[in-house]
């Protein structure tokens, strides 16, 4: 699978990576032996990237993405995890309490704590580390830090800074569901890439206002995360989520029309979702989300659909693709 360096750092990464919330036990619990099969499918099937972080089932996640990939040949993957959000022991809770607040079928046995500090990214990345079992972190990206913009731009930003000038860390970055912060992070910062989650896909181009436009100009690199926009793009349908909400309508039936368009084609919906965010030149990778081992062959077999330049070009001429959104280059391999 090809890679793709990171803006001007030295971590490369592949055109599909891995996602690992699912398997910190994401809305319902993931078996250790199921967790540890998610990952090794992803392997086999050239992934080389993968993606964590701590408020992933308050730390579950790291765990098993480090005790999945500790076997294998370091140099040949990248890892990154987030800082942001400090893993604090909740000794007050109640022992039956979950986690499911924040979407995660954990026991609550730890609160999170937003701390964009210089000493809260260190002790983040060390935590993260000490949790992984790794010898180290590739990338690691200011974890939404929507609310926290001072904290983050003066504070945490030169710390992760430090650490890449420290060889510590291979590239920095910035992950979030929106696209004005990032473009303001671009422009004010020496980060290698930007995160942007269900922001840029078939249904969502609102990254394409600021983000992808300032990472381009100053050669800088995106990946993208909920290409599906949570599931609607996967499965569109009566009780489909988009951004984590019920659907409304409008949007429902324009998911439906895409699907239409896309099966006149003979591809999958969500395949054409998988490839349209390489339209931009500066997204390097997407990242998926799976729970089980089926879950990442079959991202594995949309990935390598062919998609036609006439399936873009009709969902243009439908009206279901702005002109101005960039589309990739047709596969019209016979």
């Amino acid at each position: 699978m090809r890679r793709s360096t990171l803006g001007g750092s030295r971590a490369a990464v592949t055109e599909l990576s891995f996602g690992a919330a699912s398997i910190g036990n994401l809305y319902t619990p993931v078996a250790e032996d199921e967790a540890s099969a998610t990952v090794d499918a992803a392997w086999d099937a050239g992934i080389r990237y993968f993606d964590t972080a701590p408020h992933y089932g308050l730390g579950l996640s790291e765990r098993r993405l480090g005790q999945a990939l500790r076997e294998r040949p370091r140099a040949e993957y990248v890892l990154s995890t987030k800082v942001g959000r400090l893993l604090v022991p909740d000794g007050a809770g109640a022992p039956d309490r979950d986690d499911l607040d924040h979407g995660f079928a954990v026991p609550a046995t730890h609160r999170r704590v937003w701390d964009f500090s210089a000493d809260g990214v260190r002790r983040g990345i060390s935590a993260s580390l000490d949790r992984l079992g790794l010898d180290r972190i590739d990338i690691a990206y200011l974890h939404d830090p929507d609310d926290h913009p001072a904290q983050a731009l003066r504070e945490g930003y030169p710390a992760l800074e430090r650490l890449r000038a420290e060889g510590t860390l291979g590239a920095i970055g910035v992950g979030m569901n929106q696209g004005a912060m990032l473009a303001r992070f671009l422009r004010e910062t020496d980060i290698d890439v930007v995160l942007l989650a269900g922001r840029y896909t078939l249904l969502d181009h609102t990254g394409l206002a600021e983000a992808l436009p300032e990472a381009a100009a100053r050669g800088r690199s995106v990946v993208i995360g909920s290409v599906f926009n949570s599931g609607l793009l996967a499965a569109p349908g009566p009780g489909a989520t988009f951004q984590y909400e019920p659907v409304p309508a409008p949007v429902l039936e324009r998911a439906e029309r895409m699907r239409a368009v896309t099966e006149r084609h003979g591809v999958p919906l969500p395949a054409a979702a998988l490839r349209f965010p390489f339209g931009h030149p500066s997204v390097v990778s997407v990242l998926i989300g799976a729970r089980s081992a089926a879950e990442v062959r079959r991202s594995a077999r949309l990935w390598q659909q062919r998609v036609p330049a006439a399936l873009w070009a009709e969902l243009r001429a439908e009206g279901l693709l702005p002109y101005e959104v960039p589309v990739p280059p047709g596969d019209d391999r016979a």
